[in-house]
């Protein structure tokens, strides 16, 4: 991840930027008003994040739960940061309006596929504040999810879920399951 310039942003300037024509193939989030390229996701990391986003698109649709958004969508999650999860769930009650760039807030369950120099739980922290219920950050290379919570005391809780495991919904999307060997390549 490289920061694009050393300068403070608002969240509408950071939109007018990725808007420019030369940001069109960028993945950019705003972090503290810094702006960060995220880079490219390995072929790897992609075709996780596509499989998981397949499997919540068939739970949450057919139900209409809410909507489940890739790489490009956006969310709110403080007065100078917008997170990109690789997949984000917001249920139809926590979305609002559909008009608009970012959601106001965190997604109910943010799925990050980590890349090398990413700082998830720096991420998690940042959802969680703004009201993610779940985060599901998921290492190809180990081929290993960490299932992250709060606890009622506020404490990030990390269990591991190795490749041949099974992560389920929670109190998120109750019902839900998702077999790992389904999504590791």
């Amino acid at each position: 991840m490289l920061a694009v310039r050393e300068q403070l942003y608002t969240v509408e300037e950071f939109h007018e930027i990725v808007a420019l024509p030369e940001n069109e193939d960028r993945r950019l989030e705003l972090d503290d008003g810094v702006i960060i390229d995220m880079g490219s996701s390995s072929k790897v990391n992609t075709i996780t994040a596509v499989r998981v986003s397949t499997s919540l698109s068939n739970f949450v649709q057919p139900r209409k739960l809410g909507y489940i958004t890739g790489s490009d969508g956006g969310y709110k999650v403080g007065t100078r940061k917008v997170r990109r999860p690789d997949v984000g769930y917001i249920s139809t009650a926590r979305a609002g309006s559909l008009k608009g760039v970012d959601f106001d807030g965190a997604p109910d369950l943010a799925v990050e596929v980590v890349s090398p120099d990413e700082d998830i739980l720096k991420k998690a922290h940042d959802y969680f504040r703004a009201g993610c219920q779940l985060v599901w950050a998921f290492y190809t290379d180990e081929q290993r999810v960490f299932v992250m919570h709060m606890d009622e005391d506020g404490r990030l809780i990390s269990t591991p879920v190795e490749h041949d495991g099974t992560l389920d919904g929670g109190d998120v999307l109750p019902g839900f399951t998702l077999n790992l060997q389904d999504v590791f390549v």
